[in-house]
């Protein structure tokens, strides 16, 4: 019987909150299997994930749980050209490593957004941040599929091995293109498979919830950036993590001119997204989703 897409979202959120209890505690998350730490809740290759992606500098920077709770493919903000001054989002920003290196690189003028949905994750970004010593990184409880931010409020969207998990992957990449403004960019690192690997092929090399059977391929990926209204698209391999699949590079940009393109005008999602306050932060929302500020 074919797992359902909210079962499926459960059993990632489960596994991600253990991971985040371990990090908390001095752990690394490692599986009864034996699972190195960066390997935590990621099948595949050894050395394919967590905090070794990251340069020593990085690492130096980071307190200690952020770097245990590291359970990406690859370093996002090394690539998404971050300037002073940007409004950068992460995609399940869990432990929020790459939050507080945005929060760092975007300096002061900048805010640095972690959107997660797994309160033990979000519990740990904070204090992470507090830390770290981070004023500009504000964490949201969400689902990637609905983002809780207006459209057109963020310059750079970046994830690390997140949109794989995704059971909705059209609607994540419809609402990354609603929340950037129109030229903004994304600089994201995933698993990808090459086009040659059918979906059965994917999960024969490793599970749904290790990073590995919910991957996308690289035309899907490219074709599915164009069709939700990006350009300047590329998919570039870095590293192996099973056979025939890859840590990825994932980057495009937002065109500015949906309607030459006939692409559709996206607008915003729903009325629960919060507002910006005259302070330029997050208001409280109603329903599930909640702003949990790191300061």
């Amino acid at each position: 019987m074919a797992t359902s897409a909210d079962e499926l979202r459960e059993q990632v959120r489960r596994r991600y909150a253990e991971a985040a209890t371990a990090a908390s505690t001095g752990g690394c998350g490692c599986e009864e299997d034996g699972g190195c730490c960066g390997n935590a809740a990621c099948d595949g290759e050894d050395g394919a994930f967590g905090e070794a992606l990251y340069d020593a500098e990085q690492r130096g920077e980071l307190p200690e749980a952020a770097a245990l709770a590291s359970l990406g493919c690859g370093n996002p903000t090394a690539v998404a050209e971050l300037r002073e001054g940007d409004t950068v989002l992460d995609l399940g920003s869990g432990g929020g490593i790459d939050v507080i290196l945005s929060a760092r690189r975007v300096g002061p003028t900048g805010i640095a957004y972690g959107l997660d949905m797994t309160d033990e994750m979000l519990a740990l970004a904070q204090q992470n941040a507090r830390d770290a010593g981070v004023g500009n990184a504000h964490f949201l409880k969400g689902v990637i599929e609905q983002i809780p931010l207006p459209a057109d409020s963020v310059d750079v969207v970046i994830s690390n091995c997140v949109i794989n998990l995704s059971v909705d992957k059209p609607a994540v990449l419809t609402e990354i293109a609603r929340v950037l403004k129109p030229g903004g960019r994304i600089g994201i690192s995933d698993v990808v498979a090459e086009d040659r690997l059918t979906a059965d092929e994917r999960a024969e090399r490793g599970s749904y919830v290790g990073c590995i059977a919910g991957a996308l391929s690289k035309g899907e990926y490219e074709a599915g950036l164009v069709a939700a209204g990006f350009d300047d698209v590329s998919v570039e391999f870095t590293h192996a993590v099973a056979d025939g699949m890859h840590g990825a590079i994932v980057k495009a940009v937002k065109t500015d001119e949906p309607e030459r393109k006939g692409l559709p005008i996206i607008q915003p999602a729903t009325d629960t997204a919060p507002r910006h306050t005259t302070h330029g932060r997050l208001s409280a929302t109603s329903g599930s989703t909640t702003i949990t500020p790191a300061s």
